[in-house]
């Protein structure tokens, strides 16, 4: 992530296989984001935005990738959606599905301290992206349950 971003984010999966859910927020007086609305031709304001849209985002492999704005989504929404995925991870039922409204499923297959992933995405009616799934590597269970933690943390 850009020192020019922020705002809360849950990335599932590795630094070039991941569906990242983010809220990001763009900081105006940031100089990248400065040159990048500068080249954009409006302002820095405008470039922003107001910080407070999710998206959904994905890559695989380090090449392909993509995303979409999910305007509708909420906070408590998004929370709920760790929520669900942290109590799962408890790995007392096994292999186990969470999803996140219609545009996301992750079905999980446990196996001893860690965890993969098969992620379904479904892009929204007017997307003109087609439906990904994405085989994630198994990623370390202990530090999913953390970065679940901080993300619920930073909607607080």
């Amino acid at each position: 992530m850009s020192t020019a971003m922020g705002g809360p984010a849950l990335f599932i999966g590795t630094d070039t296989t991941y569906v990242a859910l983010v809220r990001p927020r763009l900081d105006p007086a940031d100089p990248e984001v400065r040159e990048a609305a500068e080249q954009a031709g409006v302002s820095p304001e405008e470039f922003a935005g107001p910080g407070n849209v999710w998206a959904l985002m994905w890559e695989q492999d380090g090449v392909d990738g993509g995303g979409f704005e999910l305007p509708g989504l909420r906070d408590a929404e998004a929370e709920d959606f760790a929520d669900r995925l942290l109590a799962e991870l408890s790995f007392e039922s096994g292999p186990f599905t969470v999803g996140a409204g219609e545009v996301l499923r992750i079905q999980a297959y446990p196996a001893a301290e860690t965890c993969r992933f098969v992620s379904v995405i479904t892009p929204p009616e007017g997307e003109e992206l087609a439906p990904v799934t994405l085989d994630v590597p198994a990623v370390d269970a202990d530090a999913l349950r953390a970065d679940l933690e901080d993300f619920r943390r930073s909607l607080a």
